[in-house]
Parts: structure tokens; C-alpha cells; sequence
């Protein structure tokens, strides 16, 4: 779509419902929703629509994911099918330019969207003047927008570690990490986060010596302790090593080599690690920078997170913000939940989000998926707990498929039965979990899901079998 419409040129007034600032999975959401709703909608981005998202983050990280996966089973799997593969290799170049046309197809449909709806896409820099202003610098000029209410959903960015900026060449961020040209044969990654693991699975499957520099004692934080040093150990027969308690102080690019220098145990212990390349994931900050936000009044916490009411409004009447800037979970479909909520309230409806039952994946081999409390949350927030289990290596479809690893995990309360959280290590877990998210939503107990029939043989079965376990009747264990 042209950035101006013709009725509308650069440097006039144009007068709209709402005026959208970013178009990631939040924004663009938005837009349509609103649309949808009668809204006449304008959505200002000046990079890219999808955002993050769709251009340089959850899209292009799956195909990567994916690709990774068909090599290292084509070169370790395939045999025990009695598939013979001879001269394998890897080409890095196509798999990008596949990586990059699957990013085109995304983004080339949200245009097309934004067609179907009539939303106006204005490329440039926006900056709120005032409540019902938005200033939008534009390659053609400075264009202002008129709008009844005004919607933030700028997103976040990469935080950068003081002693390691990125500079895209040697220290990269997750962005950058998506884009080289060849394998490295020694990769350090700072952060054992999502981010870090999914793309450290991806260079590893490839052929790159993996570490990662952890400052907790743990990978995965935020999700359940035990599955997530299930799939640690799954990773590390991978061949990823982890290093905990550690502190990436500096990196230093020299003779072709980076030195990433890391002290743990509170300085007692320091080291080097030399490598091609490191990869910083610690983290994402808000973006709002040159959204005037200061100026106008909008109240942001000391991360610089902006804060808002149940409606999604800002201290500011008729300025609303959604999705990564305003904190908690940092997911695509979190943003898209808000989103949806934030213009349904607007026009007057019930919008509402759950954020109990916001389900968050880890996109590894075998997948982690998870929905609610984890074991140690429940006990946290008072509940008495019971916990069902059932490992795939139980399961007949998981052994017919070769995908034994794993298992699934039921968090319930002991006195009402009522499911509290759902835990999923293993092939595909990243689909299986919504039936958890929807049992979730209308308050099942473990008996409802017991109760409920499950194919034979599916994965899914094993759902069936963890929600036995909580009441100690597993049928194939």
C-alpha cells in the first residue's frame, strides 16, 4: 500500500476513529478488529508491518527451527526408517532466501488485510503532539493525523548489556542471529532464555559448538523448574553447554575471534570463551522512544513500561497502549489478546484478556509449552497441589513417531480438583497445548479431561493419561 492515501497527501489533516502506532501482531490486530467494528482506522509503523514478530522474530526463528530440525533428522533419524541419505549437506544461502520468503508471505498478507479492511498504512516516525494528534514524519513530509483515540503498540527491542553492544557483525542480538551467512563453528550465547535456546537448537543442529552464559541457576526461567531441566538435558545431548551464576562482563573481537570474558560464583571465578560469534538475549525493553510520551503525560514505571488502566488507557484520556510496551508477558499473542480487548472496549463491548491462560512455548526439539501456574507458582499462591504425570515414552503414537522424549504434567488443586496448569515436553507440544488453554478457560477439572475421549493413537492421549495420574489411575504407566 502507498503511505499516503490520494484523498489525504502528505502534510494535510486526515481525520479517523483511531490512529494505531506500530503494526507487530498487537497492532495490526487492532487495526482489523477495529475495522471490523465500524472503526475508520489509521495504522502508523515505520519499519515494517508484522513488526517484530513477523520480520525478524517469531516467523523467521520458526522457519529456521524448522529447517535445522529436517537436517539434523535427516542426518540422525533417518536411518532407523530405513531412509538412506547419502551426500547431505548444508546450504545456508537457500535456507535463508526460504526464511525470508516465508517473512514475505506473512507481511505481503497483513497489506493485504489492511486492504480488505480499508486500514491506512502510514509509513514513517510517529510522535503524539497531543491527545487526538498524531505527527507522523513521513519520506514525503510531515503528515498529521486527527483521531478520536490513539492506540500504542510499539513493541520492545534487544537490550543491550553494557559491556557487550551490539554492533551486528560480532556481538549480535536475536535479529542478526537470523541472518549469517554461514555456520559458525563456535557460538556463545548470553542469556539461557527462550530466545537463546531456540536459536543455540537452531546453530546446533547445524553444526556450531554451542555455549550459553546463564546469570541464573537455571535454564528457562518463568518456566516449571522440572521440565524445564528436562529439556536442558535434552539440549545438552545436543551438544549445547550451559554455564550458570555467570556474568558476561566484556567481548572483544580480535584476529577474527571474539573473547567473551565472564566471571561466576560473584567474581570468585573468571574465564574466557573464545567463539566466531555471540549472540546477547537478556532481555527486551520497551520501545518508546519519540512517542513524546513524556511531554504528553503518559505515566510509564521505572523500567519505562507504560502504564495503563483495565481499558487499556493511559493517564492521558483517549491514548491506549497494548502488547510489549506495557509489560508482563512479552508474547505475539498476548499483544493480539490486548489488542482486540483494548478496541472491543472502545466501541463499547465486554473486551477482556485472561492472562492465566496465556500459553507460552519454547520452540526446541522436543517443544516446551506450558499454560498457567507452574508447580511452584500454585504453591506459592496457597494452593495444596496434586500433580499427574505421563511420560511419551508411555504413549504409542509418540513411539510410532520415534519422539519418546518428554511428558506431559497437570498441576491441580487438591481440594476442588480444578486444573491450575498444564505442562508439555515433547514432539508437537506447541499444538497439543491448547487443549489445555481451552479446558483452562472454562475452569476443567482433572476429571473433565479423564473423562473426556481421545483418539488412539495421538499424542494427545497422553493429556488424557497425566489427568488420570493426578487421581492415580493412568491406565498405560
Amino acid at each position: 500500500m502507498s503511505e499516503t492515501s490520494p484523498s489525504s497527501p502528505a502534510g494535510g489533516n486526515s481525520e479517523f476513529d483511531l490512529v494505531i502506532i506500530g503494526a507487530g501482531p498487537g497492532g495490526y490486530v487492532a487495526a482489523i478488529r477495529a475495522a471490523q467494528l465500524g472503526m475508520r482506522v489509521a495504522c502508523v509503523e515505520k519499519q515494517y508491518l508484522g513488526g517484530t514478530c513477523l520480520n525478524v522474530g517469531c516467523i523467521p526463528s520458526k522457519a529456521l527451527l524448522d529447517s535445522s530440525e529436517r537436517y539434523h533428522a535427516a542426518k540422525h533419524q533417518f536411518g532407523r526408517h530405513g531412509i538412506n541419505v547419502q551426500g547431505l549437506g548444508i546450504d545456508v544461502a537457500t535456507m535463508m532466501r526460504r526464511k525470508d520468503d516465508v517473512v514475505k508471505q506473512n507481511t505481503n498478507g497483513v497489506a493485504y488485510l489492511f486492504k480488505k479492511h480499508k486500514i491506512e498504512h502510514v509509513a514513517g516516525q510517529g510522535r503524539i503532539k497531543s491527545p487526538g494528534t498524531v505527527e507522523v514524519s513521513t519520506s514525503a513530509g510531515a503528515r498529521t493525523l486527527k483521531a478520536k483515540r490513539i492506540l500504542i503498540a510499539t513493541g520492545s527491542a534487544p537490550v543491550q548489556l553494557p559491556g557487550l553492544p551490539f554492533d551486528g557483525k560480532n556481538v549480535l542480538s536475536s535479529t542478526e542471529a537470523l541472518t549469517l551467512a554461514e555456520v559458525p563453528k563456535k557460538l556463545v550465547i548470553v542469556g539461557g532464555g527462550y530466545i537463546g535456546v531456540e536459536m543455540g537448537s537452531v546453530w546446533a543442529r547445524l553444526g556450531s559448538d554451542v555455549t550459553v552464559l546463564e546469570f541464573l541457576d537455571r535454564a528457562l526461567p518463568g518456566m516449571d523448574r522440572e521440565m524445564a531441566g528436562q529439556l536442558q538435558r535434552l539440549l545438552e545431548k545436543l551438544g549445547i553447554k550451559f554455564r550458570f551464576k555467570t556474568v558476561a562482563e566484556s567481548a572483544k573481537a580480535e584476529g577474527g575471534k571474539v573473547k567473551v570474558a565472564w566471571s561466576s560464583d560473584g567474581g570468585k571465578e573468571r574465564g574466557v570463551e573464545e567463539c566466531d560469534k555471540v549472540m546477547v538475549s537478556v532481555g527486551r525493553r520497551p520501545v518508546t522512544d519519540g512517542l513524546g510520551l513524556a511531554e504528553l503525560g503518559v505515566e510509564m514505571d521505572k523500567k519505562g513500561f507504560v502504564k495503563v488502566d483495565k481499558q487499556f488507557q493511559t493517564k492521558v484520556p483517549g491514548v491506549y497502549a497494548i502488547g510489549d510496551v506495557i509489560g508482563g508477558v512479552m508474547l505475539a499473542h498476548k499483544a493480539e489478546e490486548e489488542g482486540i480487548a483494548a478496541v472491543e472496549m472502545m466501541a463499547g463491548k465486554a473486551g477482556h484478556v485472561d492472562y492465566h491462560t496465556i500459553p507460552a512455548v519454547v520452540y526446541t526439539h522436543p517443544e516446551l509449552a506450558q499454560v498457567g501456574y507452574t508447580e511452584e507458582d500454585a504453591a506459592a499462591a496457597g494452593h495444596e497441589v496434586r500433580v499427574g504425570k505421563f511420560p511419551f515414552s508411555a504413549n504409542g503414537r509418540a513411539r510410532a513417531m520415534g519422539e519418546p522424549d518428554g511428558q506431559v504434567k497437570i498441576v491441580a488443586d487438591a481440594k476442588t480438583d480444578r486444573v491450575l496448569g498444564v505442562h508439555i515436553l515433547g514432539a508437537h507440544a506447541s499444538d497439543m497445548i491448547h487443549e489445555a488453554v481451552a479446558a483452562m478457560t472454562y475452569h476443567a477439572s482433572s476429571e473433565d479431561i479423564a473423562r473426556s475421549n481421545h483418539a488412539h493413537p495421538t499424542l494427545c492421549e497422553a493429556i488424557k493419561e497425566a489427568a488420570m495420574a493426578v487421581d492415580k489411575r493412568a491406565i498405560h504407566i
